[in-house]
């Protein structure tokens, strides 16, 4: 039998009968249309906290500090200090693009411009760090002279009018671009405390990261270094004392969290938020394969009516069954039929059942951005843009499911109808 005439007889059996068809194909749209939704609203979930988390810092960069360990034999913590060796270290690890040096003022620190007064965290940064860290410059540029600093974008939000009296509107935020700032920093001492000031000119802003770099102070190392010198009375010796931190940039998100755990493995503490990224994805992978299940519960009832409604159908049709076969027709050729029509029962609900789950979720997905979009506005966070969200993958593959499914319900069925021997069936009644 060719297969244009096999696909003709298949729909022409199954027009025959269009209300028993379209009765049975409504569990099978009932259940696909399930689990589209279902997974749909998972994958839109995962794809909204994606979004929200998307602020939380770049993927790529992995955090790392020095690490205590188990008490040495005389009493005191082991510690892994960070030292230039530890640079060269971790940037032999594969993935790695660079390791930059963290190194704050230890300090305090009071910031003057006009006449208005500021706090800030200094840190040390090399020629090229801002750069490597994929910082960028809203104003001015990201290179460090002595005398210089790089502000972040909030830092001149720290800043206030000792003059201010209550109940006075306090000055906007001053321009600090281009300007000279005096810096005074402090240190305690058993005499009390000690200032020592510095004027230096800002020669950048950072544009907005959504990091600790927005609050951040940046000045070149050496000028640091030299400062904490002070602070402790002492040169300072990166090799006993050691930095207070590392950034480490990873060329491929995917690789974070490998050179992560190849870190934590060399004795230092280390953090990411590809790791939370990853628990976060994790868990909406879970909630998709149980929404997914959900709705194949109601595709698996579908097949019960499938498979009903074709056992019916061989009772109904045996006689003809055994016609067939006594003109020719094989167990195979029998069989092929009844599957297809079961398959195609599976086919249709399964198209059906697609358009269906994708409407409601169109649906679902403004009614639910909506709402969202006016929480956001009451608590001032930025609106989500996706609540329900249908991958290609999804509709193909639950459209496969569906047939196969019926498929495997007619199974029984047509095997049924296939082993009929044709003068037994020609004689039923």
């Amino acid at each position: 039998m060719k297969l244009q005439d096999f696909l003709s007889l298949i729909f022409e059996n199954l027009a025959r009968r269009k209300g028993r068809v379209a009765l049975t194909a409504v569990g099978v749209i009932i259940g696909t249309a399930a689990v589209v939704l279902l997974v749909s609203l998972g994958v839109g979930l995962q794809r909204n906290a994606a979004e929200q988390l998307g602020g939380i810092g770049d993927l790529t960069l992995i955090q790392v500090w020095p690490s205590y360990g188990e008490p040495m034999p005389g009493g005191g913590p082991s510690q892994e200090l960070i030292t230039n060796r530890s640079l060269a270290e971790i940037g032999a690890i594969p993935g790695v693009t660079a390791v930059l040096p963290r190194y704050g003022f230890q300090g305090g620190v009071n910031m003057v411009i006009g006449r208005q007064e500021g706090w800030g965290s200094i840190s040390g940064a090399g020629p090229d760090d801002l750069t490597a860290l994929g910082l960028r410059a809203e104003q001015g540029g990201l290179e460090l002279h002595r005398g210089t600093v790089i502000v972040g974008s909030q830092v001149a939000n720290n800043f206030y009018s000792p003059q201010t009296r209550p109940g006075q509107e306090p000055p906007p935020p001053p321009d600090l671009y281009d300007k000279q700032l005096k810096i005074t920093l402090f240190k305690w001492t058993e005499e009390g405390e000690v200032r020592k000031n510095v004027q230096v000119r800002v020669v950048g802003i950072l544009a907005e990261s959504r990091s600790e770099a927005d609050w951040t102070v940046y000045m070149p190392m050496e000028e640091v270094m030299a400062h904490n010198g002070w602070v402790m009375g002492r040169r300072v010796d990166l090799d006993k004392d050691g930095y207070h931190g590392l950034v480490v940039k990873v060329g491929d998100v995917k690789e974070v969290l490998a050179v992560h755990d190849q870190i934590t493995a060399l004795g230092y503490q280390a953090h990411s938020p590809q790791s939370f990224v990853e628990g976060i994805n994790s868990f909406y992978v879970i909630l998709q394969v149980i929404f997914g299940g959900v709705g194949a519960i109601s595709l698996l009832v579908a097949a019960i009516g499938i498979a009903n409604t074709m056992a019916m159908a061989i009772l109904e049709r045996t006689r003809e069954i055994g016609l067939m076969k006594a003109v020719g027709a094989t167990n195979r050729d029998v069989l092929s039929i009844f599957l297809g029509e079961a398959a195609g029962i599976g086919f249709l609900g399964g198209l059906g059942g697609v358009l269906t789950g994708w409407s409601i979720g169109q649906v679902v997905n403004v009614l639910v951005l909506a709402y969202l979009a006016g929480q956001a506005a009451q608590t001032g966070g930025p609106p989500p843009t996706v609540a329900v969200y249908t991958p290609l993958w999804l509709p193909v593959f639950t459209l496969v499911f569906a047939t196969i499914i019926g498929l495997l319900s007619g199974l029984y069925p047509a095997l049924s109808a296939a082993t009929l021997v044709p003068v037994v069936a020609l004689k039923y009644e």
